[in-house]
Formats: C-alpha cells, sequence, structure tokens
C-alpha cells in the first residue's frame, strides 16, 4: 500500500526524506506522495455522473478503469478556470473506506518532483474553522516558495466513498471519455461543464 508524506514522523527520523510531486494551483505549490501518482496526463473530455458533487466533474475511461475527475480548484473553492491544452490531470492512488481507488485532480499545472526531508514539515497552523486543514500534512519551504503537502485520502477519499455508487453504473456510457481534447474545444454531449457554468 503507498503510504503518505510523514505519515509516521517518529518513525521516519531526522534524516528520512519523501519524493514530493508538485503542482500550481491558483498561483500556489502544492505537493503530493510520488509513491501515489499513477500517472500524468492532458486534459480529455470527461463523461458526466448524475448528482455527483460540483467539483467531480465525471469520469473518465483509463485503459478499461473507471476513474472519477475531480477539479481541485472547485474542491477549494478557488475561482474557476478554463481547461485547456495546458491543464494537466494527475492520476493517483487514494485509499477509500471501500479499499484503494484510482483517481484523476485537475490542476493548472505540474512542477517538478523534490525530495523534502521530513524533520523539516512544518504543522499546519490552526485556522479555527473546523476541518479548514485537516487534509494537510504539512507545510515545507522549499527555495523561496511554501509548498502545501495534501493527504489526498482525507481530501478526495470521501468523495468517492459518496459516489462509488453512482460511477459504478454508467459504464456503457464513458466510450467519450477516452477522447482527448483540444484546447477550446467544446466537449462531447454529457462532457465536463463549461468554464462559464455555474
Amino acid at each position: 500500500m503507498p503510504t503518505s508524506v510523514n505519515s509516521d514522523p517518529e518513525a521516519a527520523g531526522n534524516d528520512a526524506s519523501r519524493q514530493v510531486l508538485t503542482f500550481v494551483l491558483g498561483g500556489e505549490a502544492y505537493g503530493v506522495d510520488i509513491l501515489r501518482v499513477q500517472e500524468i496526463r492532458g486534459w480529455s473530455a470527461v463523461t458526466k455522473i448524475p448528482h455527483a458533487p460540483a467539483h467531480v466533474l465525471g469520469v473518465l475511461n483509463l485503459r478499461g478503469s473507471i476513474v472519477p475527475i475531480v477539479d481541485l480548484r472547485m474542491r477549494f473553492a478557488l475561482e474557476r478556470a478554463e481547461y485547456t491544452a495546458i491543464t494537466v490531470i494527475i492520476v493517483m492512488s487514494v485509499v477509500t473506506p471501500a479499499g484503494d481507488r484510482d483517481l484523476g485532480v485537475v490542476v493548472d499545472g505540474v512542477s517538478d518532483v523534490i525530495d523534502v526531508r521530513c524533520a523539516e514539515i512544518k504543522p499546519a497552523p490552526e485556522l479555527g474553522a473546523r476541518g479548514a486543514t485537516d487534509y494537510i500534512l504539512g507545510l515545507a519551504s522549499i527555495t523561496d516558495r511554501m509548498v502545501v503537502l495534501l493527504d489526498i485520502d482525507r481530501l478526495i477519499g470521501r468523495d468517492l466513498a459518496a459516489m462509488a455508487g453512482a460511477v459504478s453504473e454508467p459504464q456503457g456510457a464513458v466510450h467519450q471519455g477516452a477522447t482527448t481534447g483540444v484546447a477550446g474545444e467544446e466537449p462531447a454531449d454529457g462532457g465536463a461543464p463549461a468554464a462559464d457554468a455555474a
């Protein structure tokens, strides 16, 4: 089973480190454990799932597997961005109450893979709002920027559990998901919502 960044800091030791894939979202840098990353791919049209949360754009058929696609901008309540040729989907493995699942997260762009020393990861600050930082593993200073390390299981795992039943139903309708989108191209009927949609 993949491990999370700094999931056991006491056992990790002062010299232990983790490799983290960093990406950009709304001008800020975020990171996830590289061991969770399955692949990085360009934007593709998706098939919508009825009654799914707004940030769950739909599903893709990746080599026979039905993979939910989540827009992290919408999950973080950031301003909506248009999906273009440089939009990236990171396919990751997530631990849910029902077991391990693959999902894709839509981000503005991927930066690089960095080594983060466990001893240098700082805990997330208390912001007062309940649940505001429970999906943040910690903060790491990399050169002149701060990287927010995400607990992808807490952030997305509950969403996957909630829509597990819905995803298993429309498998016959996901053939459009394998089609790679083109910048400025309107998604096929049932594709991802347009950038100006509510």
